[in-house]
């Protein structure tokens, strides 16, 4: 399945005025990258991934929002939000937001 290119261009319009961000595709989807560091991607699979501090982990999973899963593995740090919850503008640029700060807070690569 390929990503969902309205949603990378509504990321896109979200990360604009961001310092430091590259597009690089990715396992199928379209991953915006802070300094290096993945933040968000509109994903091969539907919905969105957003990189998350592993502690906050818990508290943001909902019906719509699960920990994701590559290769058979949770992925710590990584949610997959389900692209139902996304056409809510607010809601997009909440998770994107989130994403984009938590990897302003790594170590540039």
């Amino acid at each position: 399945m390929a990503y969902d290119h309205e949603l990378a261009d509504r990321i896109r319009e979200l990360v604009a005025t961001e310092k430091s961000i590259d597009e690089k595709r990715i396992f199928g989807g379209l991953a915006f990258l802070v300094n290096g560091n993945m933040s968000v991607a509109a994903s091969g699979k539907g919905g969105l991934l957003v990189r998350v501090d592993p502690a906050d982990t818990p508290d943001l999973l909902d019906d719509h929002v699960h920990t994701a899963i590559m290769g058979g593995r949770e992925m710590r740090g990584w949610l997959r939000v389900d692209a139902a919850v996304l056409d809510d503008d607010a809601r997009l640029a909440e998770w994107v937001d989130r994403g984009v700060s938590f990897a302003r807070r790594l170590p540039a690569k």
